[in-house]
């Protein structure tokens, strides 16, 4: 993943609300402290904001009520309008097309999940998953056949002809997921998709995510204000605070190395083995024959169960299914014990 060219890349993004506020903010210089910001009747709700999101990754933008992550997500896309800054997609400024250069991109190149799932009521499963393409001018069998490959991929085979109202609020939130899958996006947003539904299918839904990113290698700009589920889904992680990135990195970054004491009060209760991936204790050895496999993905915390039930050694896997090491029960215990990852 280090080494994947970047997909979107952010550089000194801000915006800011009040009247007038691209010529007012223009004209207090670069980085205005708060105190200039509000005394010139200006909020700031996104502030200085560098970030690089890596092709096939999963960038999870994170912070409190207010923190700014879902105005900074809707900037990426142009669906709220920066007050200044960069935000480079494949290369090229976003922030310099035209509203209709914009509508083709979002059309055929981003995907979108929302808190609340926004299926079109009146019509089926099938056509809420087909109506992207058919926006886009699809031919019908050819929309319908792409959304029926969609509707399986997320579980709902056999739903196709149901409607919103007779799904449980899980599967609608897989429609949505379908739907924004059918476009085939080389980006895809998703603004606290889980958060509306109850912890059961929310796990259920995170367990889904994973198995479909395992498999689509989407490029992914998750948020959420859980950090259990942050650190379960994210390659990589950004805390942000009043408008600013404190700091961004792995999980495990977060977690063992916080920046700023913010970031440290943030993830000051999260356990260790929850944070540390399996692949970053395990050891380049082969495992024993017959132990149980673990992704490489997985948490020290996901292990503990298999290591509860007698197991010594584990065999750490790729996303193939191949072992690519061993992860050893005295060494997760260390972890788990107050060690050093």
């Amino acid at each position: 993943m280090s080494d994947a060219p970047a997909k979107l890349v952010c550089r000194n993004v801000w915006k800011v609300f009040g009247a007038r506020a691209e010529d007012a903010f223009a004209r207090l210089g670069h980085d205005p402290a708060p105190d200039r910001l509000l005394a010139a009747g200006l909020v700031p709700a996104v502030r200085a904001v560098d970030l690089t999101v890596k092709e096939g990754e999963i960038f999870v933008i994170m912070g409190l009520s207010g923190s700014g992550k879902s105005t900074l997500v809707r900037c990426l896309s142009r669906l709220a309008e920066p007050t200044a800054g960069e935000i480079l997609f494949n290369g090229q400024n976003l922030l310099a097309a035209s509203e209709a250069e914009m509508t083709q991109i979002r059309r055929h190149k981003m995907g979108m999940v929302f808190q609340h799932f926004a299926l079109l009521p009146h019509l089926t499963v099938l056509e809420n998953v087909a109506f992207p393409l058919e926006v886009q001018g699809l031919p019908r069998p050819a929309r319908e056949a792409r959304a029926r490959e969609m509707i399986a991929l997320v579980g709902l085979s056999g739903r196709e002809d149901s409607y919103p109202r007779q799904l449980s609020g899980g599967q609608q939130q897989r429609v949505g997921i379908a739907r924004s899958l059918a476009v085939e996006p080389e980006l895809w947003f998703l603004d606290e998709p889980f958060s509306a539904l109850d912890p059961l299918i929310r796990r259920e839904l995170q367990d889904e995510f994973i198995r479909l990113q395992s498999r689509l290698k989407k490029t992914i700009v998750f948020i959420t204000h859980d950090f259990d589920e942050a650190i379960r889904l994210a390659d990589r992680i950004a805390i942000m605070k009043d408008g600013r990135i404190e700091q961004t990195g792995t999980p495990e970054d977060l977690v063992l190395h916080p920046a700023t004491d913010y970031v440290r009060e943030f993830t000051r209760a999260v356990p260790k083995a929850k944070a540390v991936r399996v692949a970053s204790l395990m050891i380049d050895a082969p495992p024993p024959p017959d132990a149980a496999a673990i992704p490489a993905r997985a948490t020290v915390a996901e292990a503990g169960s298999a290591f509860l039930e007698g197991a010594t050694a584990l065999a750490v896997t790729d996303p193939a299914g191949r072992p690519i090491g061993t992860l050893h029960r005295d060494d997760a215990i260390r972890l788990i014990l107050g060690g050093a990852a």
